[in-house]
């Protein structure tokens, strides 16, 4: 609950006569806000986990300007500019850059040559103490705006920041030395290239039974996680359990979202932010933009971003991830709890009060808490009716299910939620991995921490063009094949971190979904044995063993049809349960995606095939919200409370 709230109650109880700290009397006394007001922060500071500050800028009370010069006159302290900060000699005073910009504090040389702390707030320093070094104990304070702090704190240390990001996580579980080794894989792949040919024109049967054999294997496996997780789903009492909320203060949370050529959806996006009601002082929402991705700047150059809206300008540098992005954005989060959204997203307005409140209920091992995605697009056609049928099967039955099977999950790339302290342990995200959400769910599970699966939704829009859809289903499959190559360089190790469970839940996960995309065609064969059509494994199978495995490749299809089908029988989207049997004529899409990706895996594994936005927008004229708003083209101001 924010100021505005408090005062259409009317303040009401013992809380409205509530002391009014140090640096709301000095807004006071400067005419800058009311007494009723600085009463009223005080009230709202009791139930956040965030300072003065925060609460009234978010709420559109004080300017940054006011806060600093009261915070200068109650230290009898000065006030420096943006301009005059750019010009300052900074101090090298020994301490990790990225303290420096998580606590947005700047040392810097005086005239005298005496160390002087430039900060944006006194809370922010108080953070940082510990981690400086004796020298700067008794340095003059001055005051600055955070922002040209940081970005200072950027501008001097920007390649070092740069190179961190890129080799965040520890070498043994990244992929970022393939790069050295291209030529030699390119050379193996020939090999085998050329032995498959080879062997395939001197012994085709012998070849096409064994990938056959080892697709129908596959199969089996596949069928048999999919039955396991939906049952364990499906046979649940209850799904997230809430519970009373804890008294504890609402925690400070910072999102990222990561943004490239976003011109289309940036309006949108910025509404739809708006409409969360976590408490705006205790929200951090920062705007992750490629240096050299000047037109999306321009496009949010030409929105009034509210107070908790502030942009991040990624230095160019290789790769050009959306987890490199993310790396180098994490230190100027302000928050405990870190979360993620991609351009399209339209969360639930209640969604991080809800993440919050669940952190605060749970162990510490339970390190991320992963939504539930959907679209907001589903009946735009053919396409987007498949993807919206593929997801509701994935995160309302599968993901969920394997989670309480005890198996470790690869995580979606948005709607997730981390608490900071463990995502900073593991080094955040590989900056080299396509699909780093998949790899971050497994490094999670190899160093003891836990996934939970809570219901609040984000919806998105669904891929509903062919070749995106391609691009973007053969990005996440090369990162799948990255995945399960990186972990694998050391099976024993990898069996010892996730114990046998989780070990042989990965190996089912990643062996079958690779195997069953790239070896559908041998699986589409079977098709010619149920029409009655010869079969190249007629000359080496006896007829009923061909009709079995005949039988149980139309069995899975059938099971596959059942479980898509009880995914959107809910009321949400039940009227994509006639739809449901079609999915079988969406499987070819990922079989060509597959190559494509293995292709890129040997020749381009780092290339990100970046996804392509709004899409609906170019079908439809507009984008029209779940709530029936017009999302596009909206304008806001300063103090925007949201639609």
């Amino acid at each position: 609950m924010g100021i505005s709230e408090l005062r259409h109650m009317g303040a009401r109880g013992p809380g409205a006569r509530a002391s009014i700290n140090p640096l709301g009397r000095e807004l006071v006394r400067a005419g800058a806000i009311s007494r009723r007001d600085a009463t009223l922060a005080e009230m709202v500071r009791r139930h956040c986990d965030t300072s003065l500050d925060r609460i009234l800028q978010a709420e559109g009370l004080a300017t940054e300007d006011d806060l600093l010069e009261a915070h200068a006159r109650r230290l009898s302290s000065k006030r420096l500019s943006a301009e005059d900060l750019a010009r300052a000699d900074m101090l090298d005073a020994g301490v990790d850059p990225r303290l420096l910009l998580k606590h947005g504090v700047l040392p810097l040389t005086s005239a005298s040559g005496a160390p002087v702390l430039a900060t944006g707030g006194p809370e922010s320093l108080a953070a940082l103490r510990p981690a400086l070094p004796v020298t700067l104990a008794h340095a003059r304070v001055v005051m600055a705006p955070r922002h040209a702090i940081q970005d200072r704190i950027a501008q001097e240390h920007r390649d070092i920041l740069r190179q961190m990001a890129e080799a965040r996580v520890p070498e043994i579980e990244s992929c970022r030395t393939w790069g050295f080794h291209q030529h030699r894989r390119l050379r193996l792949t020939l090999v085998g290239l050329a032995v498959i040919i080879a062997l395939s024109l001197a012994f085709p049967i012998t070849v096409f039974a064994l990938f056959a054999v080892w697709a129908c294997f596959t199969l089996i496996v596949s069928a048999g996680l999919k039955i396991a997780a939906f049952l364990a789903q499906t046979s649940a009492r209850s799904d997230t359990p809430r519970g009373p909320a804890p008294p504890q203060p609402l925690p400070k949370v910072s999102v990222l979202v990561p943004l490239f050529r976003e011109t289309e959806i940036a309006h949108a996006l910025i509404a739809r932010l708006s409409r969360l009601t976590y408490p705006k002082c205790l929200l951090d929402v920062i705007l992750v933009l490629e240096e050299e991705d000047a037109l999306t700047r321009q496009t949010l150059a030409g929105i009034d971003l509210p107070p908790w809206v502030r942009p991040v300008i990624v230095p160019d540098g290789k790769p050009r991830t959306k987890p490199r992005a993310m790396n180098y954005a994490l230190d100027f989060c302000q928050g405990d709890i870190i979360g993620i959204f991609d351009a399209e997203d339209a969360p639930e307005a209640d969604q991080i009060t809800i993440v919050a409140r669940r952190f605060q209920q749970v162990p510490r091992d339970v390190a991320c808490l992963q939504g539930i995605l959907d679209y907001y697009n589903p009946t735009q056609n053919w396409l987007a009716r498949c993807f919206t049928i593929e997801y509701a099967t994935w995160f309302r039955s599968l993901m969920p299910g394997m989670a309480r099977l005890g198996l470790a999950i690869p995580l979606g790339g948005t709607t997730l939620y981390f608490r900071r302290d463990a995502l900073e342990e593991l080094g955040g995200w590989d900056a080299h991995n396509v699909t780093e959400d998949a790899d971050l769910g497994f490094r999670l599970a190899r160093h003891g921490y836990r996934t939970e699966m809570i219901q609040t939704v984000t919806e998105e829009e669904a891929n509903c063009r062919a070749w995106p859809w391609i691009k973007q289903r053969s990005r996440w499959l090369k990162g799948y094949m990255t995945t399960y190559l990186v972990h694998m360089r050391r099976p024993r190790l990898l069996y010892q971190q996730l114990g046998p469970r989780k070990f042989w839940g990965f190996q089912a996960h990643f062996v079958s979904a690779l195997s069953q995309f790239l070896l559908a065609p041998f699986l589409w064969s079977f098709w010619l044995v149920l029409v009655g059509l010869p079969h190249p494994l007629d000359p080496v199978l006896p007829h009923m063993a061909m009709v079995g495995l005949g039988s149980l490749f139309l069995l899975v299809e059938v099971l596959n049809v059942c479980i898509h089908m009880s995914s959107v029988s809910g009321p949400r989207h039940r009227h994509l349960i006639a739809w449901a049997p079609t999915m079988h004529f969406y499987t070819p899409l990922g079989a060509i995606a597959a190559y494509k990706a293995l292709y890129e895996l040997i020749l381009r594994p780092f290339f990100w095939d970046k996804t392509t936005h709004g899409l609906s927008v170019t079908a439809r004229g507009s984008r029209i919200s779940d709530g029936g708003f017009d999302l596009s083209g909206i304008k806001l101001e300063p103090g925007h409370k949201g639609l």
